[in-house]
C-alpha cells in the first residue's frame, strides 16, 4: 500500500490532492492502493457531490465551503482526521458490490482501532434512519439532516452504536476513491448553529470521548505506523 504523508491543507487543496491522486492512479493503471491522512486549515464545510446547498444560505454560513467528488451530506472539517483510500475495484473481493467495497475499505479503519483497544462496527440506524450508502433521501418526517454525522448507514463506522467515522465513495474508470472524517472532537454549539440540528452524544462520539489521553499527534503517528506495516 502506498502511503501519502499526513499534511494540513485548505479545503480546496485537500479536494485537489484527492482528485489528482485518483486521476494519476487511473492514468498509470496503478494496482497498489493509496492511503492518505490529512487535516484542514482553516476549518471547512464539504458538501456531497449532489447535495443541495440551500441550507448554507438559509443559515447564513460563513465557513469555507468545498464540494467533494464523493456523495453523502455535509461535513464540518474541524477537529477531525480525514482519510482517503484509492484502489482499483478489481483487487477488492466482490468489489463491484457497493456494500462489499465499503466493508473492505472501512475494515482497515476498524482494524487500526483494534490496535488502540477499541472495538468499532458498521452503522445503520442512528436517529431511526437506515439508508444504504448510495441512497439520496435524507428526511425523516419533517426533519431534515444536512449534517452527515447525524445519519448512520452501512457505509459508516460506529462505537457502541454512535457514529465516529462517516465515509463516502466515488467511482471512476474502474477505480474507487473512498474518504471520510474520523471525529477527534467537535464543537456542539458550532455544529448546531451551522446546521440547525440537535447534536447529541447518543448520535455521535469522538476519539477524545473514547481515548481521552490520546493526542492527535499520537493518533496520526500510530495510524501511520499501522498503514506502513500492511
Amino acid at each position: 500500500m502506498k502511503y501519502v504523508k499526513f499534511g494540513t491543507y485548505t479545503g480546496e487543496e485537500n479536494m485537489q490532492i484527492d482528485s489528482g491522486l485518483l486521476d494519476e492512479a487511473i492514468e498509470t493503471q496503478a494496482q497498489e492502493p493509496i492511503f492518505r491522512l490529512y487535516a484542514w486549515k482553516p476549518r471547512c464545510i464539504s458538501l456531497g457531490r449532489n447535495q443541495k446547498d440551500d441550507f448554507l444560505h438559509a443559515n447564513n454560513v460563513k465557513e469555507d465551503v468545498v464540494r467533494r467528488l464523493t456523495g453523502g451530506r455535509a461535513l464540518l472539517h474541524d477537529d477531525e482526521i480525514t482519510y482517503s483510500y484509492i484502489t482499483p475495484v478489481s483487487i477488492i473481493p466482490d468489489g463491484e458490490t457497493i456494500s462489499a467495497s465499503y466493508k473492505y475499505i472501512s475494515g482497515i479503519l476498524i482494524d487500526f482501532f483494534k490496535t488502540l483497544g477499541v472495538e468499532l462496527d458498521f452503522g445503520g440506524g442512528s436517529k431511526g434512519v437506515n439508508f444504504g450508502p448510495m441512497q439520496a433521501p435524507h428526511t425523516k418526517g419533517s426533519m431534515k439532516f444536512d449534517y452527515c454525522m447525524l445519519i448512520s448507514t452501512g457505509a459508516d463506522v460506529c462505537y457502541q452504536g454512535r457514529k465516529i467515522i462517516g465515509s463516502a465513495q466515488y467511482r471512476k474508470q474502474g477505480y474507487i476513491l473512498q474518504h471520510g472524517g474520523i471525529l477527534f472532537g467537535y464543537d456542539k454549539e458550532l455544529l448546531e448553529s451551522l446546521f440547525h440540528e440537535e447534536v447529541t452524544k447518543e448520535s455521535i462520539t469522538t476519539v477524545k470521548d473514547i481515548l481521552p489521553d490520546m493526542t492527535k499527534e499520537e493518533f496520526v503517528r500510530r495510524f501511520e505506523d499501522f498503514i506502513l506495516t500492511r
